[in-house]
């Protein structure tokens, strides 16, 4: 009886199937999944690593850059502008998260297709259903998705920060908040406006790198210009060596000249450079200086009439 079961029952093929499908088993989709984990977890490692040496060098660079700053108006700037390095490092900072967050995303999904394709799943009907998906959101959403692009590029470009004055057509005022989808800006009047970012087609940014000062100052015709104008000089080199005005200050105003002449009015003209936003404090400070070396020296303003200069004035 044992001796029939037995030549009813191949012993030897069992030992000889059992131990290779099991090594088939471990050698199949299972190991295969393994390495496709274990590769994208490598490869995400060193993407966010390289991403993070990238973010690193370019602050490094941007600290050595304004160390390495000798000239007056390099000074100057990077005193009076102190808040854009703070600015271009959060900026930096930002994008550098918004591409490991992209990186993780990307090969997250890439693992998980590929996963999907290892134990036989049929992807051709998942991707179609993302396929119609993505084509109805992105006709649904092209906007939002149109704000999103633009606030990227805006961050990465640093068209504007917290704290510039900015016209961006619609409104003009100062920025207080910027992210991907809007930005917030307050008037002179203290409206707050919001503006979608996909929405704003130009941006005048009046606080970025330097500003000028035009200043036009009016004398009587009859004044003598070879006393008038070396006093302005005069006046502006003052302003220039004053230790209240050098921060605010780039260059030494220039007194360019005469720029026009109308009836019994000359008009001299002064252009400063200042830093950025301080134009307006240099433009009063300048006519205020004029004023009082005008009254010391004896030079007189044009006269006016309720209908402008008078024409006869001498």
């Amino acid at each position: 009886m044992p001796e029939r079961f037995l030549d009813g029952f191949n012993l030897h093929a069992l030992l000889e199937v059992t131990p290779h499908s099991a090594w088939d088993w471990f050698t199949g989709q299972p190991l295969d999944i393994v390495i496709t984990v274990v590769a994208a977890v490598i490869l995400r490692w060193l993407a966010l690593r390289s991403i993070g040496r990238v973010v690193a060098t370019t602050l490094a660079r941007s600290d050595a850059r304004r160390t390495g700053e000798s000239s007056r108006a390099a000074r100057v700037l990077a005193q009076a502008t102190g808040s854009a390095h703070e600015r271009h490092r959060q900026r930096t900072l930002t994008m550098g998260s918004l591409l490991r967050s992209m990186v993780t995303f990307v090969v997250v999904m890439v693992t998980v297709l590929t996963i999907l394709t290892t134990v036989g799943i049929n992807l051709g009907p998942v991707l179609a259903t993302a396929g119609v998906g993505g084509v109805a959101l992105g006709f649904g959403a092209q906007s939002l998705v149109k704000d999103f692009l633009s606030g990227i590029f805006m961050i990465l470009e640093d068209q504007y920060g917290v704290g510039d004055v900015v016209d961006t057509g619609e409104a003009i005022g100062t920025v207080e908040e910027v992210s991907l989808r809007v930005t917030r800006l307050r008037d002179g009047q203290g409206v707050v406006w919001y503006i979608r970012n996909g929405e704003i087609i130009r941006i005048g940014n009046k606080s970025q790198g330097w500003s000028t000062a035009m200043v036009d100052i009016p004398v009587a015709y009859s004044e003598n210009l070879d006393k008038v104008i070396p006093l302005i000089r005069t006046v502006v080199h003052e302003l220039d060596q004053s230790p209240d005005w050098t921060d605010k200050l780039l260059e030494e105003p220039q007194v360019v000249g005469v720029e026009s002449m109308t009836g019994s009015v000359v008009t001299i003209r002064v252009i400063a450079k200042t830093a950025p936003e301080q134009q307006y404090g240099v433009s009063r400070e300048i006519r205020e200086r004029v004023k009082a070396a005008f009254d010391e020296n004896g030079v007189k303003a044009p006269v006016m009439t309720p209908f402008g200069p008078a024409a006869g004035a001498r």
